[in-house]
């Protein structure tokens, strides 16, 4: 049995965020807007059997940077442990609450 790593690898991050924006109400939107037709060539999308076509989002500005993204949840959700603390449910309230006020004007 394989040993599991310390940490977890960067292709499941990735993997986890591509899957947040396939099912995404912007990408929904998008498809929702053009019709479910592809804009450069006009056809559109089916899942009739022999006439499959499948419809997909292109970002046109890219997401030039996927380490960037990655590095950024590591350092701000994927922190580690020891900057962590395990609480429970009220007190886990009660210190976002504080963090909530000290934020205040």
């Amino acid at each position: 049995m394989p040993k599991k790593l310390p940490t977890t690898p960067r292709s499941r991050v990735r993997s986890a965020i591509r899957q947040v924006f396939l099912r995404s109400r912007e990408r929904a939107k998008c498809i929702k807007d053009h019709h479910n037709t592809c804009e450069r060539c006009g056809r559109k999308g089916s899942v009739a059997k022999g006439r499959e076509l499948k419809i997909q989002v292109h970002h046109k500005a890219g997401v030039c940077n996927w380490e960037r993204v990655i590095d950024e949840v590591f350092k701000e959700v994927l922190c580690a442990p020891e900057q962590m603390e395990v609480l429970c449910v009220e007190c886990h309230q009660k210190e976002h609450a504080l963090a909530m006020k000290s934020k205040e004007p």
